[in-house]
């Protein structure tokens, strides 16, 4: 596999990431596990780790602060140490205050782009059909990063059940050129596939990395869009430019 570092323009910090992982859980924001959360965070950096993705420090500084309200929890009471700024005897309720604060800006935001894009339709005089540039943003359809990086480890878990195949042995080095032109070829027809399907004929672990790095690239260079009906439910893949066939 070539040296190919992931750089992506947008790009959640680490208290979306923890928000993501408690709504995929489907959990109370006051009721986090801990032990949970953290192993399911430091997957993640792992999985960033395998496919060259830069973090900000944050990310590592995150993870420490984790692991270090993880030690915290498995003490007794009387052994923890007294924080001098602690208003609470539970070690969460710092990164849990954090996660409040934080999830009331993003409503907020949202909130506010929500009545900005209802005062832009107010008012119209004539309703033509404006001639937009296309989105700066990576993804759409509310498919993230975290979301396709969790659809990413699923597949390496179905890798790891599997018996090992001599392919990977004696295969070539992937590149991620080379496997831009053939998510290309897959996507050309203009029919949606599922992610699942660009790995398909992968033979190991490597073949899968490069094809899901050609993935980000061609969403980045807006070749490739991804939708998603609604949180951990199936994504799929649309190539960006090309009419999809009308069956008769």
């Amino acid at each position: 596999m070539e040296d190919y570092k992931v750089k992506l323009e947008v790009f959640e910090g680490p208290l979306d990431l923890l928000l993501y992982l408690i709504k995929r859980d489907e959990v109370d924001i006051y009721d986090i596990s801990i032990e949970r959360i953290t192993k399911q965070y430091l997957s993640y950096l792992d999985a960033f780790q395998v496919l060259n993705i830069e973090l900000a420090g944050e990310f590592i500084v995150m993870a420490a602060n984790l692991l270090y309200i993880k030690s915290r929890t498995l003490l007794p009471v009387e052994q923890q140490m007294a924080e001098e700024d602690a208003e609470e005897d539970d070690p969460r309720w710092e990164l849990i205050r954090q996660l409040i604060e934080y999830k009331k800006f993003k409503e907020a935001a949202s909130l506010m782009r929500d009545q900005e894009a209802m005062q832009e339709n107010l008012f119209a005089r004539v309703p033509v059909t404006p001639d937009l540039a296309p989105s700066e943003n990576l993804l759409v359809d509310e498919v993230g990063i975290f979301d396709l990086i969790h659809a990413f480890q699923k597949i390496l878990k179905r890798l790891e059940k599997k018996p090992e195949d001599l392919r990977e042995i004696f295969a070539e080095n992937f590149t991620v050129s080379d496997k831009i032109d053939h998510v290309l070829r897959l996507t050309s027809s203009g029919v949606p596939i599922r992610f699942e399907e660009l790995f398909a004929d992968a033979a190991g672990r490597t073949e899968i990395v490069v094809t899901f790095l050609a993935m980000l690239e061609l969403i980045r260079l807006k070749q490739l869009r991804v939708r998603q009906e609604s949180l951990c439910a199936e994504i799929w893949i649309d190539r960006v430019g090309i009419i999809e066939p009308i069956l008769l």
